[in-house]
Parts: C-alpha cells; structure tokens; sequence
C-alpha cells in the first residue's frame, strides 16, 4: 500500500486528493480517499483575453498550495504528481506560475496534453461502474477545456478508444459570451453557436455513437445533479452515480439561466466559486446531452470521481 497525493490545477479550481492505494496479488488496485479538497482560485482570469495568467490568480493559486504542502506533510504523503491544464498551456507567462510551484510544492506542476487529461480523467471516472454497460464516453467540462473520451472498463484497467480536448469550458465561455447576469437571449444564442462549434471538433474525433453510458465528471455536473434533485446541500455521497435524464439537464440549465448572481449564490448546493460561471458549463453539459440524445444516450451518470483518481493512480 503507497500513501499517494494527486493535485489538479484547473482553469476554475485546484484540487487535492490524498489516498493509500492498494495492489492485489492480480494485479488490481483501489483507492481509499485519505483527505479531499477542492478550492476555487480562478488561475484562468482573464487568459482568454491577455493570454497572460494575472498575478492575483497565480497569488490565490499560492495560497491553496501552502496549504495543500502542509496537508501533505501532516499525512505523510510518499509521492506527489501535480498537473495543470488549459490555462497554463495557454499563457505566455506561465514560467511564474511554475516557478511558484517549484517553491511551494517542491515538485514540478506537470503541463499534461489534453489527451492525456481525457485519458486519467476516465481511468478515475469508471472505476466504480459496472464493465457491462460499457462503452462508456467520459465528459469533463472545466474551466477551460472540455475532454471527451470514449473507451472500455474491464473492472481492472481502461482502455481508451478516442479521446479529444477542445477549448471551450466554463470560464471560457462565460467570459466570451455570457456578460449580463442573467444573460440576454442573444448572448444564450451566441453561447449555444460556440460551444457547437468547438464541440463538433470533438464529436468529429470520438465516435460517440458507439457509447453505451455517458458519465459525466468535475463541478458543472455534480452541481446540477445537485439541483435537480433539489438536495438542500452539497452531499458526494448522494451525487455520486446519481442519474439525470436528458430533459432534467435541459429543464436545470433553463432555471439556472434566469436566474441571477444573488439567486444562484442562495441555492444550497451552489459553491461560491462556481456561482459566476455556471451558466456556461451548464451551457456545455446541454449541449452534450442533446448530441448524445440523437445517439440513443439519454441520461448521464455524475461520478465524483475523475481526473484526480486517475492521477493518484498513476503515481502509485
């Protein structure tokens, strides 16, 4: 057994994940969850317009890692791996950011493909699901990008059949098109031309017409599993392969989108840093279920676990 830490650092969030991993004389491995934690530090302010990462974002960034290297410490942790995705490939001044973590952490943030991203982020997502209902497409909307990947479970190792990152993700698209609260039908209509756009790069790459189950991972989606079962608060363990059909996706990001900023932060489920730029993911999340809908697909499972699962995986 290996006392491992997985770090993500997304465009919206940076996360933590402490777990022992255990290997079976056959070869099998599960985790069991050590410490969990997620905060919101927003390291893609702005880089979609400057293509810079703003200092404060790299300062919130710090913060959470101080933190997060005094977790590590008081566990024991043995092995660290930290990936950071959409918006550090993106920035010009990404060498301050990596600098700082070098600092912080100890340890090199690792830039990770997008097809690598997809391909740890299904490895995490279907290790509780049955192989049966397989193939399976893995959705992860971020805050920058979002992956689909499209593979098989054999209840022991995936197997990735096609996988695509494309740039289009809740921050992003907020940011790009979604400027009043709530927005404006003609801001909706200019999201829902994006997000077609950049996806159709995606649906040109997977097939996602041989997909069985679709499952969906990260924020957006275990948000509006969430408010779709009406939960008074957040709760992992009632989210956590909850099912949603194609019409309570559509009938949730409706609700959302009329809503405004102080109504959404009211919702019991709603974290304070996914308020402004829900909208957009749900946007996304939408768009997925209407194109998978036309395959037959017509519910998403949410997994609470992901990318992070798959990296702790990978250092073990």
């Amino acid at each position: 057994m290996a006392r491992v830490a997985a770090i993500d650092c997304g465009t919206n969030s940076i996360r933590l994940l402490v777990a022992d991993v255990t290997t079976s004389d056959g070869g099998g491995r599960w985790l069991r969850d050590v410490h969990r934690e997620m905060r919101v530090v927003r390291l893609g302010q702005g880089v979609d317009a400057t293509g810079e990462l703003h200092p404060d974002a790299i300062a919130r960034t710090r913060a959470a890692l101080v933190d997060y290297t005094a977790v590590l410490r008081r566990k024991g942790t043995e092995r660290v791996r930290m990936v950071a995705t959409s918006a550090t490939r993106d920035a010009r001044n990404r060498d301050a950011f990596f600098d700082m973590v070098r600092e912080v952490l100890g340890a090199e943030a690792e830039v990770i493909t997008g097809d690598e991203e997809a391909r740890l982020s299904f490895t995490g997502a279907v290790s509780d699901l049955d192989p049966d209902e397989g193939p399976f497409l893995v959705s992860d909307v971020g805050g920058g990008s979002t992956e689909l990947v499209l593979g098989t479970w054999d209840g022991v190792t995936g197997s990735v059949t096609a996988a695509r990152s494309v740039d289009i993700g809740c921050v992003r698209l907020t940011e790009r098109c979604l400027r009043d609260d709530p927005p404006t039908e003609r801001q909706v209509e200019d999201a829902v031309r994006v997000v077609g756009d950049v996806l159709g790069e995606a649906f040109d790459a997977v097939p996602t017409g041989a997909a069985r189950t679709w499952i969906g991972v990260a924020g957006t989606v275990t948000t509006l599993v969430a408010l779709a079962k009406e939960l008074p608060e957040y709760d992992p363990e009632a989210i956590h392969l909850a099912r949603l059909t194609v019409d309570q996706i559509r009938e949730t990001t409706a609700r959302l989108l009329a809503m405004d900023h102080d109504r959404r932060a009211a919702l019991g489920p709603m974290h304070p840093g996914r308020v402004d730029v829900v909208n957009g993911g749900a946007l996304i999340v939408r768009a997925l279920a209407d194109h998978l809908a036309g395959h037959g697909v017509t519910e998403l499972v949410a997994s609470e676990h992901d990318i992070l699962d798959g990296i702790a995986f990978s250092v073990s």
